[in-house]
């Protein structure tokens, strides 16, 4: 296993990537000053993407259903939680984008070679989609549209 998202394998036989870039970002806040440099305050955490690039080449690597499998991953809109084959999570992402380009055809039309790349943008834990052992006791889905993401833990009654 070279990594997962949730349970979607990365390997020799579904979507193997060849390489793996990740841009890491930290928010400033600034403000403006006359005569001077802008004063800036550290706000936080800023974008993390991954991106993953690979080939699938049906008739020997992967297989193209592993690309429609992550598409309809995507269509769902959920975070997922990003592993490598070392056991080192990653945290939760959602799938942003999913680019594909297909050469080599057979006379059917059929791609023999699909290189891939799939970007991947981290979110907060908070944001993972909830199972049915840990709904959300207000009757949310738990996804990443469910509402306030600030941390705060809530009561029962709704209550900080």
């Amino acid at each position: 296993m070279l990594m997962s998202l949730d349970q979607f394998v990365f390997s020799l036989t579904s979507a193997p990537f060849q390489q793996l870039g990740r841009a890491r970002g930290w928010k400033h806040a600034s403000k403006t000053r006359v005569g001077r440099r802008d004063a800036r305050q550290y706000v936080g955490p800023g974008d993390d993407i991954i991106t993953l690039d690979g080939v699938v080449a049906p008739e020997t690597i992967g297989s193209i259903a592993s690309i429609d499998e992550l598409a309809a991953m995507a269509d769902h809109g959920d975070a997922y939680v990003l592993v490598d084959g070392s056991g080192n999570v990653y945290g939760a992402y959602l799938i942003t984008a999913l680019n594909e380009t297909q050469t080599y055809h057979t006379p059917e039309g059929v791609a023999r070679h699909i290189a891939f790349t799939l970007t991947l943008t981290r979110v907060d834990d908070a944001e993972l989609r909830m199972t049915d052992d840990n709904a959300d006791p207000a009757g949310g889905n738990g996804g990443a549209d469910a509402g306030s993401t600030t941390g705060t833990p809530t009561s029962q009654t709704g209550t900080a």
